[in-house]
């Protein structure tokens, strides 16, 4: 079965921020994870080297996010940020009421927002990404959550992610 490549939309910004933690990590974090690596190599017994364990550990989250990075950035489709018209868009502020209850969250991807927001975010390909995307205010639609459940959704908010 062949892997469908999605982009990703991010705004200048966010690729830029992605970017240069890509630059850090491939450079400087994998320069200092080696040096610690060496270090408690030189320590002896590598079986009972706890330090030896933790900067192994580290090596691997970061080559992983390395990876994770350079997938986003290659398949990232960079745009501005959205309008404001009230036309729900990569890049735009959501609220909605979904099945009676209120929701506030972030249409794209997690890399555009700062890693301190408690905003929830949903991509476009999600089942009600895929479902509110190109609605407007006022406008109620419903999808099939992928457990088999009717979901209703009515849009009473967008606006652009301001970060």
């Amino acid at each position: 079965m062949a892997t469908e490549s999605t982009e990703t939309w991010l705004t200048q910004e966010a690729f830029d921020r992605r970017s240069a933690e890509l630059e850090q990590l491939s450079v400087q974090g994998r320069t200092e994870i080696a040096k610690k690596i060496e270090a408690a190599r030189e320590e002896g017994d590598l079986k009972e080297n706890g330090g030896y364990h933790a900067a192994k550990e580290e090596q691997g989250k970061i080559e992983a996010r390395i990876r994770v990075l350079t997938e986003l950035l290659r398949r990232a489709k960079v745009g501005a940020m959205a309008h404001g018209d009230g036309v729900v868009e990569p890049g735009t502020v959501v609220t909605a009421t979904i099945q009676g209850d209120e929701s506030v969250f972030l249409l794209g991807s997690r890399e555009i927002v700062d890693a301190d927001t408690d905003l929830d975010v949903y991509s476009e390909g999600s089942p009600l990404g895929a479902a509110i995307l190109g609605h407007k205010v006022g406008d109620s639609v419903s999808y099939t959550a992928p457990n088999g459940k009717d979901i209703t959704v009515a849009i009473s908010k967008v606006e652009p992610y301001t970060g």
